[in-house]
């Protein structure tokens, strides 16, 4: 990292959205102070930090703060340019197809996967999991059309769009086992069941992402405190 760089992420350890800039930070080989937050009790620093939206993640660098998770990586990637590998791709085009997948993962891919098991009806979970069909249909094709048959959506290796769709990485295991479904599989989508073998295997994320198990039990205690709430409010 350039001399007399001081990074500081606040984020939470369960947070795919903070777990994304801490691979980003990994990749590009960057030191930085982790600031675990309390999503019940936030911080000064956090609600100045981040005014508008007052969410986790917040990369501040040398005390300017930068928000939202995909907004975040582009800024390391360009910030620290001649720090590790490059995230985004040097040709323009391909660039403008990697920020418009990242922007689908968010949008259409988690949305419509988060809403197959959250609906608060059975049509809205079975019309979750159709969206969350085609859309993992359409993101078997941009990995096609991003990785040119090699093992990443970056080619040889991790890129943006790696870094954006790894972040979910273990909450698809933790989805499966709390769920029963599997995100990507060997019939919907071979390529992306494969790359998701390849990127957790790699040392970054390795280091970085939470064990699937850990996140099972998270996810638990929070529908229990849902639950809970929704008792005491009738």
């Amino acid at each position: 990292m350039a001399g007399g760089d001081e990074l500081k992420l606040l984020g939470t350890w369960a947070s795919p959205f903070a777990l994304r800039v801490k691979l980003a930070l990994g990749f590009k080989g960057l030191s930085y102070e982790d600031v675990e937050e309390d999503l019940k009790n936030k911080s000064d620093l956090l609600l100045s930090s981040n005014p508008v939206h007052k969410k986790v993640p917040v990369l501040i660098h040398n005390g300017k703060p930068v928000c939202e998770s995909q907004i975040i990586v582009q800024y390391i990637d360009e910030a620290f340019a001649g720090t590790g590998p490059a995230l985004l791709p040097s040709d323009p085009y391909e660039r403008a197809i990697a920020r418009f997948w990242a922007a689908y993962v968010d949008d259409k891919l988690l949305a419509s996967w988060l809403q197959s098991f959250r609906g608060k009806t059975e049509e809205e979970k079975a019309e979750g999991l159709k969206q969350t069909l085609m859309a993992v249909e359409n993101m078997e094709a941009a990995f096609k059309e991003c990785s040119k048959g090699k093992p990443f959506f970056g080619g040889d290796s991790v890129g943006y769009l790696d870094v954006t769709l790894g972040a979910l990485v273990s909450w698809m295991h933790a989805g499966e086992e709390l769920y029963g479904f599997r995100l990507f599989d060997e019939a919907r989508s071979p390529c992306l069941n494969a790359w998701v073998e390849r990127f957790g295997a790699l040392d970054v994320a390795k280091a970085v992402l939470p064990d699937a198990g850990k996140l099972v039990e998270y996810a638990k205690m929070r529908q229990a405190e849902a639950a809970a709430a929704a008792a005491s409010n009738n």
